[in-house]
């Protein structure tokens, strides 16, 4: 039987490398080599920072690092959905080249994903595109602790409330009102600091956390009205700092409101 080539997608938790799966590490270990894209200008500590998880993890190391420059998404003329879709054609492109360069015959490559790779990620997508290029290897996802599990954690609390549904959405569909038949709304990719749109919403609180699982991780919760405008402010601040950021939340109203 003919070995294949295997691409990993990796999920590797919110940035604190005790947040790795076993599963996760086990496949890290098996890697020859390992993906990068990397960010331009300070986001390229997020690259250091997955350096740190496969210092851990791989203390050893044994694998090669492969490295590309991860294209910016263009935000001018084209919508959103256009704009994104664009992006991940030249992501395709990229990952078939890295691949094709790096990746032996019989050899495992990794990617290593942020959170978890089932969650507001594209590589999966990516890899899929390479894949219907023409290219010939086996896929392997491992899942990863979401950084929406790990701000859970962080503020002890759960999703939703009881017998109660909870719904994942991004900061540009919230900006078209509080989701419908839900209560609790986990919000991710949110640049515009939807949630102050809302602080007319009774009883509403707010749990939010940047950069969740590293050593300037960001913690603040409380009744919406009252924490909104430190949270603006906390968010700035860190980005202005560090000339990025990770942040999420989750929106909370008393059950059954309206």
């Amino acid at each position: 039987m003919r070995v294949r080539r295997v691409v990993e997608v990796v999920g590797i938790g919110a940035g604190d490398p005790g947040q790795i799966t076993v599963e996760a590490v086990d496949a890290l270990r098996r890697a020859d080599v390992v993906f990068f894209l990397d960010k331009a200008g300070q986001a390229r500590e997020l690259s250091d920072l997955r350096q740190v998880i496969l210092d851990t993890h791989v203390p050893g190391g044994g694998y090669r690092v492969a490295r590309v420059e991860d294209p910016p998404r263009r935000r001018d003329g084209d919508g959103y959905v256009e704009a994104v879709a664009d992006w991940r054609a030249r992501r395709v492109e990229l990952c078939a080249e890295l691949i094709a360069e790096h990746l032996g015959p019989t050899e495992t490559g990794a990617f290593l994903v942020w959170g978890d790779p089932a969650l507001y990620d594209s590589i999966i997508a990516v890899v899929e595109g390479v894949l219907a290029g023409g290219a010939d290897f086996e896929v392997r996802v491992r899942p990863g602790i979401s950084s929406l599990s790990a701000l859970a954690a962080r503020h002890r609390i759960t999703f939703n409330q009881i017998a109660g549904a909870v719904q994942i959405t991004t900061g540009r569909r919230l900006a078209d009102g509080w989701p419908e038949g839900v209560d609790d709304v986990l919000v991710m990719l949110d640049a515009h600091n939807t949630f102050l749109e809302h602080l007319d919403e009774p009883g509403a609180t707010i749990h939010w956390g940047a950069y969740v699982g590293t050593a300037d991780e960001i913690l603040i919760a409380g009744p919406l009205v009252a924490v909104a405008e430190q949270i603006v402010a906390s968010r700035q601040r860190a980005r202005d700092a560090k000339g990025w950021i990770m942040d999420s939340y989750l929106l909370r109203r008393s059950a059954g409101g309206v």
